[in-house]
């Protein structure tokens, strides 16, 4: 697979143009090192956790960006906490059926709705859930490190899958 274009993240500019720009470029990488592969590439394990698989990856960071833009930022119900109860890792957990490419076009959905819900807001906004208050930008931050984080595990998986490397 070719490395596809990412966005550029702006060297100097305001706060919100190098944070978005930052997450989106993370976002695109999750994208490149997660296409392009077999349905039994994606959900291959190659550490000691059965959970750490590109599809696992895939679905944790879609439910990651809802909870974390749509639930805590906007408001939306926690219509997952009841599942996480009984099984912590659950949205680790890719059913059956569930293509990479649904994986995929779901988190590409999720990415575009929290850019959208994003907008919406000043840095300074403050939010609570469940009695801790976090502004916007803690948000924002929090899931650029989120992303890149497991950025580097799908770039380590990958490369384990199919040979494919690159930053």
């Amino acid at each position: 697979m070719t490395r596809p274009e990412r966005p550029e993240v702006p060297l100097t500019g305001g706060e919100r143009e190098i944070l978005t720009g930052l997450l989106d470029y993370h976002r695109a990488t999750v994208a490149w090192k997660s296409g392009g592969l077999t349905e039994d590439q994606a959900r291959r394990s190659h550490l000691p956790s059965e959970l750490t698989t590109v599809a696992g990856l895939v679905a944790h960071l879609t439910l990651n960006e809802w909870f974390w833009f749509a639930v805590v930022v906007d408001g939306e119900e926690d219509t997952w906490e009841a599942k996480l109860e009984q099984d912590p890792d659950a949205e680790f957990r890719v059913p059956p059926g569930t293509t990479v490419d649904q994986l995929l076009a779901d988190y590409e959905r999720q990415c575009a709705r929290s850019r959208e819900i994003i907008a919406k807001h000043d840095f300074d906004d403050e939010v609570t859930h469940k009695d801790e208050t976090f502004n916007v930008r803690w948000v924002l931050t929090h899931m650029i490190e989120e992303t890149a984080r497991h950025v580097g595990h799908l770039d380590v998986l990958r490369e384990l899958t199919d040979g494919l490397t690159g930053e």
